[in-house]
């Protein structure tokens, strides 16, 4: 590990302008801190759509079906109460 901090200081060291290995590095993190907020949002996306489709899904249209049985259920009842 040192022979390679040492090739770096040495290749840094030559030439007019000097190697930035840090940039480099910093890119590469601000870059995986970007895909992890990206994904982050991602996921947050995803699961208000799949809460959006649970309650239209689940919620209204049982709830509909429940009312739609009840409601056919007594008005065959009140005919044939009233027959």
């Amino acid at each position: 590990m040192t022979d390679l901090i040492d090739l770096s200081k040495i290749i840094a060291s030559k030439g007019d302008k000097p190697l930035l290995v840090s940039i480099v590095n910093l890119q590469s993190h601000e870059e995986a801190e970007l895909e992890r907020k990206l994904r982050e949002l991602e996921f947050k996306q995803e699961l208000r759509k799949d809460w959006i489709l649970f309650i239209v899904r689940d919620v209204v249209i049982f709830s509909a079906a429940i009312l739609f049985i009840f409601a056919v259920s007594g008005y065959s009842l009140f005919t044939q109460i009233y027959r």
